[in-house]
């Protein structure tokens, strides 16, 4: 019988990469630049005029980067109470934070322009729930942006640890403490086949390997840094997307745009261009 996951709170207390500022702000340029080229909007304020969410923002890092990049109103969203606390001391002049689960998410239907869910579903007791939520406060021509890990990612993002995503929640804990890393696993990350399965009621749009290709488009380096990146980059710029298409189900993050009614990417060609994710 599985260990009962209760909500994650006060998650920045526990894990200092939530307070790394200037890896969170390269994460949010990436995600800024991904919703720019969708939405056809270059420059240096892609989301004006828009009312926009991050799901999952802690101590408001991104956040405030939606807030710069021209958002009308900007908010974020958690349960992370010291995070917040944190956010709002320093952010709160131009961002809306609100302590609230993602799964009762306090907006009307339809009202939000954008929404942000990067590396948060893994960490959530019901990810459903908060998927649902975001479809319903969501607009009918609204941008959903979703940075997802892979359970069949080789190596675990948090922990460090090979294969441990792979394992049943009992042998997962016992992993962990064997390796002086923590009580217990929390993290649940699901497939590819599984993600598909979370988001059936959008369309969506994999800029995983658009961002790999093309890392100066997206400020992407991050990812994969130094002569890895190279190496990537170049290896990407060549790869036939058959064979591409081969790799997917282990790649271990995900990029994905989600839109609630058929939208196709407007921003230039790209040397991989993003592709449509079909439903399953």
């Amino acid at each position: 019988m599985g260990r009962e996951r209760a909500a994650q709170l006060e998650y920045s207390e526990f894990q200092s990469a939530m307070l790394d500022e200037a890896k969170r702000r390269r994460k949010a340029a990436k995600i800024i630049a991904v919703l720019g080229h969708f939405l056809g909007r270059p420059g240096d304020a892609p989301l004006a005029g828009l009312t926009v969410g991050d799901v999952g923002c802690s101590a408001g890092f991104i956040a405030d980067e939606l807030a710069e990049a021209g958002a009308r109103h900007t908010f974020g969203i958690d349960i992370d109470v010291p995070g917040l606390r944190k956010a709002s001391e320093r952010f709160g002049k131009r961002v809306a934070f609100v302590c609230a689960d993602g799964g009762a998410l306090p907006f009307p239907d339809g009202s939000v322009d954008v929404l942000v869910f990067n590396h948060i579903y893994e960490h959530v007791v019901d990810p459903d729930a908060v998927i649902r939520d975001m479809h319903r406060v969501l607009a009918d021509d609204g941008v959903l942006y979703l940075g997802l890990g892979n359970r069949l990612g080789i190596m675990e993002p948090h922990y460090k640890l090979p294969f441990l995503s792979y394992l049943p929640p009992g042998p997962a804990d016992r992993y962990v403490r064997a390796f002086g890393r923590a009580d217990h696993y929390y993290e649940r990350f699901r497939t590819r086949g599984g993600l598909r399965r979370m988001l059936r009621d959008f369309h969506i749009w994999d800029y995983t390997f658009p961002v790999l290709a093309s890392p100066e488009r997206f400020a992407g380096g991050e990812l994969f840094p130094g002569t890895v990146g190279r190496v990537a980059k170049a290896t990407l710029e060549k790869t036939p997307r058959p064979v591409l298409a081969g790799l997917l189900p282990i790649v271990p993050t995900y990029l994905w745009v989600a839109t609630k009614t058929a939208r196709r990417p407007l921003g230039p060609a790209l040397p991989q261009p993003p592709e449509l994710v079909r439903p399953r």
